[in-house]
């Protein structure tokens, strides 16, 4: 895997690769709120020597910094393509964690023609119908509530409230260490990541899956209401949903395991549609 970087308006983005294989899919990982490419570190090795893969730290984390926060979810989506048309990748299939599953469906409702499978890991539809009014309001909000919390709170929350193992644990406190000192810097990023989930929400806009798809929830993910919002998606769409025993928000490091068969079970699944139509 070798780090890259991609210019933009705001910043620069760091984004780490592998180089081109034998399938034409290329897996494209998206990183929470807060957390930034080691939380795939067990997706990516496992699947770097199969598939090119593909993973960023989100505008503003970790190493995609200094970076201005005058952007919104659409520009995120815009600069993942840019990176991607930089890449030569054709065939993307995007997974994404939480607020990286909101990311990758911006990028289903912009470039639906270009996604070749999706994956939600925690997240949630960002469709206006799934979410009430107040909940939006709430989202605009957070950035001062952040700011009451004293660092250490944030940080043990922030590690022990999204996953449930201590590999998922230690993991997540290792990514809330960029931000070590810096406590204005992570309250500014999620208080930026949930205003612009909240506008994005707002434009109500369709936010279809045109592909393949897959949604992934931990059977013990208590952050917000990702377990409510994954029933109402499965519901609404007919996508299919998967929980996954014994792991919290973050589940892909929870049980890389499972995750891991479930994504391959499904880019074979995307081969073998691909080989069909050419046939």
């Amino acid at each position: 895997m070798r780090e890259k970087t991609f210019e933009t308006r705001c910043g620069a983005i760091r984004y780490w690769t592998n180089e081109e294989k034998s399938s034409p899919l290329c897996l494209v990982f998206l990183p929470g709120l807060t957390a930034d490419h080691r939380l795939f570190e067990k997706q990516t090795g496992f699947f770097r020597d199969e598939y090119r893969v593909l993973v960023w730290d989100p505008p503003a984390h970790a190493a995609s910094w200094p970076f201005s926060f005058d952007f919104e979810l659409k520009d995120e989506a815009l600069w993942l393509d840019g990176i991607l048309e930089k890449e030569g990748i054709g065939s993307p299939v995007i997974v994404g964690q939480s607020m990286g599953g909101y990311a990758g469906q911006m990028y289903a409702e912009l470039f639906p023609e270009k996604l070749k499978g999706f994956v939600s890991i925690d997240s949630a539809p960002l469709a206006q119908k799934y979410t009430t009014s107040w909940e939006i309001r709430l989202l605009k909000k957070m950035e001062p509530v952040y700011r009451l919390y004293p660092w250490k709170m944030l940080k043990k929350t922030g590690t022990e409230g999204v996953a449930v193992t201590e590999y998922g644990r230690a993991l997540m406190r290792s990514m809330m260490e960029a931000y070590e000192g810096d406590k204005e810097r992570y309250v500014k990023i999620s208080g930026h990541g949930m205003r612009m989930l909240a506008e994005a929400m707002e434009a109500d806009l369709p936010y279809d899956i045109p592909c393949p798809a897959l949604l992934i929830c931990g059977e013990k993910d208590r952050a917000g209401s990702a377990k409510r919002y994954n029933k109402a998606w499965h519901r609404e769409t007919g996508i299919p949903l998967v929980w996954i025993p014994n792991a919290g928000h973050n589940s892909n490091t929870d049980a890389p395991e499972e995750v891991n068969g479930l994504l391959l079970e499904l880019l074979k699944r995307i081969e073998k549609q691909e080989g069909e139509q050419r046939s």
